[in-house]
């Protein structure tokens, strides 16, 4: 069963519209406080409104991503945005204020609300009443993409497919059709780039306005603030790019060389990374979406019981979306649902090797959400980047050693094994090139589009392009950006990755040297959810939150210690 939070503040039956909600922001606003008791009863129940509307707003999501064809479900989430966001924006301001500016603030516990505390204030720091109205419109501007994307599909031998479908064809041992297939989804690509090109310039002029409104001078520096980086710089951002360049990408050009040598080529097409080296059918972990959840369900139990019973509720309760079909958002995610306590996971399955690390990487995100439903505050809950990716990630790695249940033969549970180690190191410098070029696209704000085109291409090449000869693709490879969801929809929100990445290969390492030991510490550290510093609860983990250079070449040597160990 699922613990959904019972109500003691808001009606149980609460219609979500601003009609209903506004008395009881007035109630909260006009409240009087006359204690530190009195506060944080105060806390608790802005705390329950606030989950209910992130819940209402959760079904609103998921139901357009699950089906981007049906106006009707696009006007549900458009509701939302622009009839309700922005009239709570004013109150929650307000709201942060009267918080502030309590009597009894200085009475509550330092350690349980600092963090808190620290983001409230910051949120202070940085609202603007002009920025509400830039900010509805970029929340609809921005679901265009999942509605541009989503809408794409290719037909290949008189068949269609989405292009999640397609990319399954790149794994096939015949080049001619691995070509096809990916020329087929290029060109798809390309015939919406004029309309996704259009589409970023307008979020760009959007998001450099809210910078500009709050006294920033670029929309990089606004947004540090915003997601709150208190542990890190752009600087540093830098130095981590630089130090994956230096130790990333020369092992990932000697694996890439290795590949190439093993296809007989004299030089790598973008239709041949994803193949098979052996020359083996693509592996094939399960054969519907039913069988992946079912396969997900034994893993994570031979993990610990704990795990495999989150995913068996969420099964019970059709929390699941899975399979890929046209006019479903492209990507996946865990999506929490704040009151309820458990998290609905949507993905596009087309039964690869990749849906199943998409599974279970999803997978510790719900993990996550389950561990954190009893927090006090739903703020407690909202983890940063950087905490929820560990999440996900270490879940990746933690759950190989029961990958037997989607393989029947030992030669393809070493291969996926192997794939996900050479992967975990790929995600690195495509990390650094996305983050590193949402930094150029924001502190230079008037560019134009040939020049956005020129500053991916030299970041890109200069983290390896892939290993890939472009040179007969050139407007593939300058178009590449356009299929990262993350520049259009939640900018900013990719470095988090690489960081978590790095975090992900020292829990691991923690696991396979004491597998109860390195689990219950990964545990405790997701129980936390955000009442404590990024630092602490990395430490929380038994690991260290860093990315300098030479933390980054000791956990790449590990892992290319254990590819060895395959091969």
């Amino acid at each position: 069963m699922i613990n959904t939070k019972e109500r003691t503040y808001i009606p149980v039956q609460l219609d979500i519209n601003w009609e209903n909600l506004e008395p009881l922001y007035k109630e909260l606003t006009s409240r009087p406080i006359n204690s530190v008791t009195e506060l944080e009863q105060w806390l608790r129940d802005r705390s329950e409104l606030e989950a209910a509307l992130e819940e209402d707003f959760a079904w609103r999501y998921i139901r357009m991503t699950c089906n981007t064809a049906d106006e009707e479900l696009l006007q549900k989430f458009q509701y939302f945005a622009t009839e309700i966001g922005p009239k709570i924006a004013p109150y929650n301001n307000e709201l942060n204020k009267k918080l502030v500016e309590n009597e009894y603030i200085n009475q509550l516990n330092e350690e349980k609300y600092f963090v808190y505390l620290r983001s409230i204030k910051k949120s202070l720091e940085l609202f603007r009443e002009e920025n509400i109205p830039v900010q509805t419109e970029i929340q609809v501007e921005q679901q265009k993409y999942q509605s541009i994307t989503g809408a794409m599909s290719v037909e290949i031998g008189g068949k269609e497919f989405t292009l999640e479908q397609a990319g399954a064809i790149l794994k096939d041992t015949d080049r001619t059709k691995r070509q096809e297939a990916w020329e087929k989804i290029t060109g798809r690509r390309l015939q919406d780039k004029k309309q996704l090109n259009e589409l970023f310039d307008l979020l760009l002029v959007l998001r450099h306005k809210v910078a500009l409104n709050a006294n920033f001078e670029n929309f990089r520096d606004y947004m540090f603030q915003a997601l709150g980086r208190f542990d890190y710089t752009p600087q540093d951002c830098y130095d981590f790019h630089a130090a994956i360049e230096t130790e990333i990408v020369p092992i990932l050009r000697e694996q890439a060389q290795k590949r190439q040598e093993a296809l007989g080529l004299e030089s790598l097409k973008p239709w041949d990374m994803d193949v098979d080296v052996t020359g083996k059918p693509a592996l094939k972990p399960f054969a519907n979406g039913d069988d992946l959840i079912n396969k997900s369900i034994q893993c994570f139990n031979a993990i610990d019981s704990y795990l495999g019973e989150r995913l068996e509720i969420m099964k019970a309760n059709g929390l699941f979306d899975v399979d890929s079909r046209k006019g479903k958002a492209p990507g996946g995610y865990n999506y929490p649902l704040a009151e309820t306590g458990a998290p609905f996971i949507f993905m596009n399955s087309a039964n690869t090797f990749r849906d199943l690390t998409t599974m279970v990487h999803e997978g510790g995100h719900a993990v996550h959400t389950f561990l954190t439903a009893g927090l006090e505050l739903n703020d407690f809950k909202h983890c940063p980047s950087e905490v929820a990716e560990l999440a996900s990630m270490s879940m990746e790695l933690i759950s190989m050693d029961n990958w037997n249940v989607y393989f029947d033969n030992e030669e393809d549970l070493k291969r996926a094994r192997r794939d996900q180690l050479i992967d975990v190191l790929k995600t690195l410098p495509w990390v650094a090139v996305v983050d590193q070029f949402q930094h150029w696209l924001y502190t230079n704000p008037d560019h134009t589009d040939v020049q956005r085109t020129e500053a991916w291409k030299q970041i890109y090449e200069r983290f390896g392009a892939g290993f890939i000869d472009w040179s007969e693709h050139t407007e593939a490879e300058q178009n590449l950006w356009q299929k990262q969801l993350h520049i259009f929809e939640v900018p900013f929100y990719y470095i988090e990755y690489g960081m978590a990445q790095l975090g992900a290969i020292a829990v691991w390492k923690n696991y396979k040297e004491n597998p109860q030991q390195g689990l219950q510490q990964y545990m405790n550290a997701l129980k936390l959810g955000y009442t404590k510093t990024i630092k602490e609860i990395y430490e929380t983990a038994g690991i260290k939150f860093d990315f300098s250079a030479g933390y980054v070449k000791e956990l790449a040597e590990f892992v290319k210690s254990e590819l060895d160990k395959i091969n």
